[in-house]
């Protein structure tokens, strides 16, 4: 497995393991994050959070040490009356998440880590989707390449 698709995989196996009731977040997704894309139409379980990796950079420094810089996005889905409401709590959870967990091993056989992980933006449907609601978190994730 790649080191990308190891990254979003931890994030989210984080996920499903920290989004349970009860728990330290607000949120039970029951299981619901997923390490793939899917679009807000063909989304059957609610709230539901799709993590995929978008496009990576190189630092290359002295002594043939690298940065890996990847973009990892994070969509979460949500329906219902009070839509806005859960998708607010969601995102604010996903915060607190990434906040607390800035450092995740992917890699356990090798004790391959994220240096750190950022939240780069945030964003919503702002209710224009009515009853889905849709948000994303950009992230920015950083990596030594061995």
């Amino acid at each position: 497995m790649s080191r990308r698709t190891s990254i979003v995989k931890a994030i989210v196996d984080k996920i499903n393991t920290e989004f349970v009731y009860p728990g330290n977040y607000n949120t039970e997704i029951f299981g619901n994050a997923y390490a793939k894309l899917k679009f807000w139409d063909e989304v059957r379980d609610f709230p539901s959070i799709y993590i995929t990796p978008g496009s990576e950079e190189r630092e290359y420094l002295p002594g043939g040490f690298k940065w890996g810089h990847l973009g990892v996005a994070v969509k979460v889905y949500c329906k219902g009356e009070e839509s806005q409401e859960q998708l607010e709590k969601v995102l604010e959870d996903l915060e607190k998440l990434i906040d607390d967990n800035r450092v995740i091993v992917y890699d356990s056989v090798n004790n391959y880590e994220t240096t750190e992980i950022l939240i780069q933006s945030i964003t919503t449907d702002e209710g224009l989707l009515y009853p889905y609601a849709i948000g994303e978190i950009n992230l920015h994730v950083r990596y030594a390449i061995m």
